[in-house]
């Protein structure tokens, strides 16, 4: 996690003003810290589909009923950190959001 010297520097959050309106809102914007997934070390076994709060892992079921986790829908990540924290293989890196700023 970025440390900053004031609470003045950190990026602005977002506000939800009405209940059940979460697809509405891209709330990745609130994100400080990226997921990032190393698809060679990832062993596909959806832990992190299981328990990210905010249903931000994309995945799918192949043809042969094994499951391939595809990426994050970044629109709705918060950045939580939960999918690299239940990944069993270390295969999801958590790197500050300021390394994709362009």
């Amino acid at each position: 996690m970025p440390k900053y010297d004031s609470w003045k520097e950190m990026p602005i959050a977002g506000v939800i003003d009405k209940p059940a309106t979460a697809r509405e809102y891209n709330t990745g914007t609130w994100r400080i810290m990226r997921p990032i997934i190393n698809k060679d070390a990832c062993i596909n076994c959806m832990q992190c589909w299981l328990y990210c709060p905010d249903m931000a892992i994309n995945g799918r079921v192949k043809e042969d009923g094994k499951t391939e986790m595809l990426g994050f829908d970044y629109n709705y990540c918060k950045g939580c950190g939960t999918c690299a924290e239940i990944c069993p293989v270390n295969a999801i890196e958590m790197k500050p959001e300021t390394e994709f700023l362009k």
